[in-house]
């Protein structure tokens, strides 16, 4: 009777246990969001749209054509590095894990992730074959230590009903601004015709945008934010940078007081004529400008690289990429199971270049398929001129912070610009005297 209950209790307990003995387990921790009721056994790529839907569908892909691999899919809250840090120090990491290019230094510098280069060779995706923008992500100290999955930049969103109203379009292309002056004339000139300011801007509590139009500038000055991984704000490209977008907040060009989400709804809505925003949203909007009701609709929708404004064309940006954290209790075919998956995402990488960001593949971006996508010809210049910050600068999103909450006071008139300059480098430079 003893033996009876002992058996069903096993019975039970392996019936209950997620293990399964004949499969190698993969652990894949990605951010993106969570969309499973609708596309939670879509294994069509084609079929998905949006980073959730498609990257969802190509991990239940990848996992219906290799049936001996247990995927297991964490989802994070974005943008999941407090998690994965635990689960370093607790030596329990996934396998491969979502990682902005961005933030690859931090842990690199720590030993805590595989360098890959003889595995992405293997597969066919050395890093060569990478945008330089998508090399420069994942490479630190002539090694690469991830697949990049894109490149995204901040873009210039235009409403193109508004911008025909306030006399902004030559032969079917928005005019846009060669010089600070000339932005300013032609804010001018769109609120004088159209009653609306010329930007959109999410401002309130959401501070990159302030850091990313900032490098951008500064860039575009040839003038360097960071010398020798360490700050360098008190320069006159760095003046130069915050004093645009505080006339341009002093004349009210821009939408003011509206954080993220209220600068989505203002630019469908119609609030302005240019949204400064990322890469992400092309998709979205493009949509709407195939309705015919609403402010984009009826084609009146474009988007373009930022424009120069200095002395050459420059984009500050990040991206996203696959990393393989390192784990001793990690397999030898735990460790193939996961190449496999980089060698499939990049096969299948040119659905990903349907979200709206840019592909890290030179080939996708020079196919016919990439190119006919709608928009795709106005931003193929950014795999060039997107330019991702040196990686030397270690901890780039608390920076980003600090840099957006300094700028952001200027702007406004919290601060005089100079004192913030001072301000915001030696509070950076804090941060990396204490890595």
């Amino acid at each position: 009777m003893r033996l009876g209950w002992l058996l069903a209790l096993a019975a039970l307990l392996a019936g209950c246990t997620d293990a399964k003995p004949d499969k190698t387990r993969l652990v894949i921790q990605r951010f993106f969001g969570a969309c499973e009721a609708e596309y939670g056994r879509v294994t069509d790529i084609a079929r998905a749209e949006g980073e959730c839907g498609i990257m969802t569908a190509m991990i239940n892909r990848f996992e219906a054509e290799n049936p001996d691999i247990d995927v297991v899919e964490n989802i994070v809250f974005w943008p999941g590095y407090d998690q994965l840090t635990a689960q370093l120090a607790a030596n329990d990491a996934p396998d491969l894990v979502t990682m902005h290019g961005s933030v690859i230094p931090d842990y690199q510098a720590r030993n805590l992730l595989e360098p890959l280069d003889a595995e992405l060779a293997a597969i066919g995706a050395p890093p060569a074959s990478f945008t330089g923008a998508a090399r420069a992500a994942v490479t630190v100290d002539g090694h690469a230590w991830g697949l990049p999955i894109d490149t995204w930049a901040p873009l210039w969103h235009i409403n193109m009903n508004l911008f025909r109203k306030a006399g902004l379009v030559r032969h079917g292309t928005p005019i846009l601004p060669r010089s600070p002056q000339e932005l300013f004339a032609q804010a001018e000139q769109f609120r004088a015709r159209t009653g609306k300011p010329y930007l959109v801007q999410g401002a309130a509590n959401e501070y990159a945008g302030f850091t990313r139009n900032f490098y951008t500038f500064v860039m575009q000055q040839n003038g360097q934010p960071f010398v020798g991984g360490r700050a360098n704000f008190r320069t006159p490209e760095a003046r130069n940078a915050i004093q645009l977008f505080k006339t341009i907040y002093d004349r009210d060009f821009t939408t003011k007081n509206q954080d993220y989400s209220a600068a989505v709804s203002g630019f469908l809505g119609g609030d302005g004529g240019v949204f400064l925003v990322g890469t992400w949203m092309v998709g979205t909007f493009d949509a709407e400008s195939r309705k015919t009701s609403g402010a984009l609709a009826n084609g009146g929708y474009t988007v373009m690289p930022y424009p120069r404004l200095f002395q050459r064309e420059a984009t500050f940006a990040d991206g996203h990429n696959w990393v393989m954290p390192r784990n001793s209790r990690r397999s030898p075919a735990q460790r193939a199971a996961a190449i496999r998956f980089l060698k499939f995402f990049a096969t299948h990488a040119k659905h990903w270049a349907r979200t709206g960001h840019l592909p890290a593949f030179q080939a996708i971006i020079q196919s016919a398929e990439w190119r006919a996508l709608p928009h795709r010809d106005n931003l193929a210049i950014l795999a060039t001129t997107a330019q991702p910050l040196p990686k030397d600068v270690r901890r780039q999103f608390p920076i980003e912070t600090i840099v957006g909450t300094e700028a952001a006071a200027a702007i406004s008139g919290a601060k005089p610009i100079d004192r913030t300059l001072s301000d915001m480098e030696r509070r950076v430079n804090a941060v990396l005297d204490n890595l």
